[in-house]
This record gives C-alpha cells, sequence and structure tokens, in this order.
C-alpha cells in the first residue's frame, strides 16, 4: 500500500506502507539505534512522536514476548528505509507488520531516512502527517494545522491506580515511593534487582499521600511531553525531594531542576539513540549511553538553587546529570538500565542504594 509524510513545512514524503492502516499526527524525530526498535517503540516516553529510526534495516529479528517496556506500542508511527518482514530469531512471535498491525500504529518505509534525519538535523523536530491508508496531500496539510500536539502525555502513559511491585527475595529490602510519569520496565527491574520495594504512584498523587508510606527513598521516573507543562508533578516534587535520598531519571531529572527552581529548554532536534557520549565529573570517565528527550536543563539555572551539574554530554555539552550540594538528590538525563555499555551505567542505581543506607554523594 502507498504512504506518505506531510511535514509541517510542506514536505511530501511518499513511500511504501506497513502496519495498521490509519493516519497519525506526531512530532517527527529520529533515533540512531542500530537495535532496539522494540523497546523503543514501547517506550512510554515516545508518546505522541513518529520515529525514523536511522538504521536502514528494521524488524530483522522480530518482535519477542520478553522486550517490551511496556504494555504496548507509545510511539504514533514509525519510519524506516527498510522492512523485513521474514525475521530470524529463537525469541520471535511475529514479525514488525503484523505488531504494528496488532497495535494499531502506521508504518512507511521505502523513504530516504537519511534526507529525513538530516532535515530534522538542520531545521529541527518539525510536526508531521502520518498516513497509509490513502488520504490527499491537502487533507494531510488540514490534519496537520487542525492538530495541537500539546498533550498530557504524562498523565496518559501513567498508572491509573496505585500498586506495589515486591524486591527479588533475599536481599535487604528498601521501600521506594515511585512517582510514575510513564516508567519503562527495565528501570524498575533494576530497582527490583537491588532489593527495592516499589510503591507506584500514579501522575498528580498528593505529596502527603506518597510520605504516607515513609519511603526509605524516591524515585522520579521517565516520561513523554514538555517538563515545564508538569505543573502538578513539579509542586508535588518541591514539597518532598531530599526528605529522603531521591534518584530522577530524564523526565525526573527534569522536574527535579524545575522543582528547584531550573529551567529547562527545547534541543533542536534532542537526543534518542544508544551511543551518546557522557562525562561523569565524580567519577572522572566517560559512558556510552542510552538516551530518548527533547529537552535539557539550563545549567545556569540551577547554580543558585543548590545544584551542580555532574554528568555533561561530549556531543554538545549538555546537562546529563546533577546532584544537590547539600542533600541527598542526584539525576541524570539519560537511561541507566539500557545496555549501550553495555551496563557501564549500572553504578547509578547502586549509588542510589547506597544513599538509602546513609552514604553521601
Amino acid at each position: 500500500m502507498e504512504a506518505l509524510l506531510y511535514l509541517e513545512d510542506g514536505t511530501v514524503i511518499k513511500g511504501k506502507g506497513f502496519g495498521y492502516k490509519t493516519t497519525k499526527v506526531g512530532e517527527l524525530v529520529f533515533n540512531t539505534g542500530m537495535t532496539g526498535y522494540q523497546k523503543t517503540l514501547t517506550d512510554p516516553s515516545y508518546k505522541g512522536q513518529i520515529i525514523t529510526m536511522t538504521y536502514p534495516l528494521i524488524g530483522n529479528y522480530g518482535v519477542s514476548s520478553i522486550d517490551n517496556e511496556s504494555e504496548g506500542i507509545h510511539a504514533f508511527g514509525l519510519v524506516a528505509k527498510d522492512i523485513c518482514f521474514t525475521p530470524s530469531n529463537s525469541n520471535c512471535i511475529m514479525n514488525i507488520d503484523e505488531w504494528l498491525k496488532e497495535q494499531k500504529v502506521p508504518g512507511i518505509w521505502k523513504v530516504d531516512t537519511r534526507r529525513i534525519t538530516k532535515k530534522i538535523r538542520n531545521e529541527g523536530t518539525i510536526k508531521c502527517v502520518i498516513s497509509n491508508e490513502g488520504i490527499s496531500i491537502e487533507q494531510a496539510q488540514k490534519l496537520c494545522e487542525e492538530t495541537d500536539l500539546r498533550g498530557d502525555w504524562m498523565k496518559e502513559v501513567s498508572i491509573k491506580e496505585q500498586k506495589v511491585i515486591p524486591a527479588q527475595e533475599g536481599l535487604e529490602v528498601k521501600k521506594v515511593a515511585v512517582l510514575d510519569f510513564g516508567v519503562k520496565k527495565s528501570i524498575l527491574d533494576g530497582l527490583t534487582a537491588r532489593g527495592c520495594e516499589l510503591h507506584m504512584f500514579p501522575y498528580g498523587t498528593a505529596a502527603e499521600e506518597i510520605m504516607s508510606i515513609n519511603p526509605d527513598g524516591i524515585f522520579l521516573t521517565n516520561g513523554p511531553g514538555d517538563p515545564e507543562a508538569a505543573t502538578e508533578a513539579i509542586e508535588i516534587t518541591r514539597k518532598i525531594m531530599g526528605v529522603v535520598p531521591t534518584f530522577g531519571i530524564c523526565m525526573g531529572h527534569q522536574v527535579l531542576a524545575l522543582a528547584s527552581g531550573g529551567k529547562t529548554y527545547k534541543l533542536k532536534y534532542g537526543h534518542r539513540g544508544g551511543n551518546h557520549g557522557v562525562y561523569d565529573k565524580d567519577t572522572n570517565r566517560s559512558y556510552i549511553t542510552s538516551q530518548n528527550h527533547g529537552y535539557a536543563v539550563d545549567s545556569n539555572s540551577i547554580i543558585l538553587k543548590g545544584l551542580e551539574v555532574s554528568h555533561i554530554n561530549l556531543n554538545d555539552g549538555t546537562v546529563e546529570g546533577m546532584k544537590h550540594r547539600d542533600l541527598p538528590i542526584f539525576s541524570v538525563q539519560y537511561h541507566p538500565e539500557a545496555s549501550p555499555g553495555p551496563n557501564d551505567s549500572d553504578y547509578l542505581f547502586d549509588r542510589f542504594i547506597d544513599l538509602m543506607k546513609g552514604g553521601v554523594l
């Protein structure tokens, strides 16, 4: 089937369609990962986005039952140069075309993904229509103009009711309050594997209710959207941060900065992929990290707020981590639970455990 991408600036890109026959409007971004398309598509942080994969072949190892980061796909669409419909993998249960049909997500392939990526790098992320159901360019243009992308994505992807995830047996248990903005399963696995009993709270839960469980630590998760739009999360975090050891990842990192009085800003095209170099000032080491974010913390805005920059992006110098000078609070912009290093950044989870046991930053 024929498919098209219509970009907000009037650019039209035609290709072949796959996946579910539908039309979606989202933010067109690119991801540089050579593998991990299943984890990427099921990461709640991609809610509202249409993902262009820069690696030319997608789908060659199919889709498994063990690689989801959530219950389903959150991305609004997938763009690829070439799609493999006959995957080879012992864990494969279906191909990517079948999976996108099951999840009601559209895809387009046989397009020049290098051209798309260069356009995003030069001009920035852009609103886009993806359609594989035969709509006209005029219909796509009208839909693009009429659609507002500013959604309350964190509220949509957060759990709706409180729940408890037990720690792995045989470990010293620490009770952790998790503020869920759209968490990845592998982050939760990284915490439970270290003895954390996770008390999951939906987006917007009152600070008093969170602290009523007397947690040993507080964890702020990743999530989609504009951090400055998360006004409820910022105010709640301001009330509870630092009472006990507090750790934030990605959106949680940004919310911590805003709750401290700092600022965030939108990056031109964001950081998405598994090959981003980050320097940790404390360890005096550089790490290869996995990232997925379109916003960053303004380093100058946190200097007089008790925070200091602890990690720096080696590509563009943006803030990749911070810590409080007096309180047990730290955070990173990237994803230490992912495995591009492959396990170089696991020490951050261990640092959180150590803080809950009385250690210092």
